[in-house]
């Protein structure tokens, strides 16, 4: 029994009596169903069905192994992907909580400088028998967003 290999990775297979058995590329051979593979595989020796089941079993492994590595491909850019879309929401976050505390510290100053301002007026000299003068204070909210 030999086994030649041919430049299309065809693969003949010779009976032991010599005759010539159909040549099987490795395209059919991946797609014929078991039922059909077995079909072919009547009349041929033992180690010719080892052999070609062998065959077969290594050809499905590499292209189970080269969609494996697809999908890893795949899966790493969108992975990717997604880091850098996270990246950029948490510089987004980072600059409004930025934009938040300068107003609340503005707003804490505006807040210091009307107690300083109430204590003033409230420690300032009353006459008896005057009403002390009331200031009123407009405070208006800048919108500089």
């Amino acid at each position: 029994m030999t086994t030649n290999l041919k430049g299309s990775k065809a693969l003949k297979v010779k009976k032991e009596a010599g005759e010539n058995a159909p040549t099987l590329s490795d395209r059919e051979l991946l797609s014929m169903t078991v039922r059909e593979l077995n079909q072919h595989l009547r009349g041929l020796s033992k180690e010719e069905i080892v052999e070609l089941k062998q065959r077969r079993r290594t050809l499905k492994n590499r292209g189970y192994a080269a969609s494996c590595r697809v999908k890893r491909v795949t899966q790493k850019e969108e992975l990717q992907r997604q880091r850098t879309d996270l990246q950029q929401e948490v510089a987004k976050l980072a600059r409004e909580n930025a934009s938040v505390r300068a107003e609340l510290d503005a707003l804490r100053s505006k807040y210091e400088a009307l107690q300083s301002f109430a204590r003033t007026v409230a420690k300032g000299p009353t006459l008896p028998g005057k009403v002390a003068a009331t200031s009123v204070i407009t405070i208006v909210k800048s919108s500089d967003s």
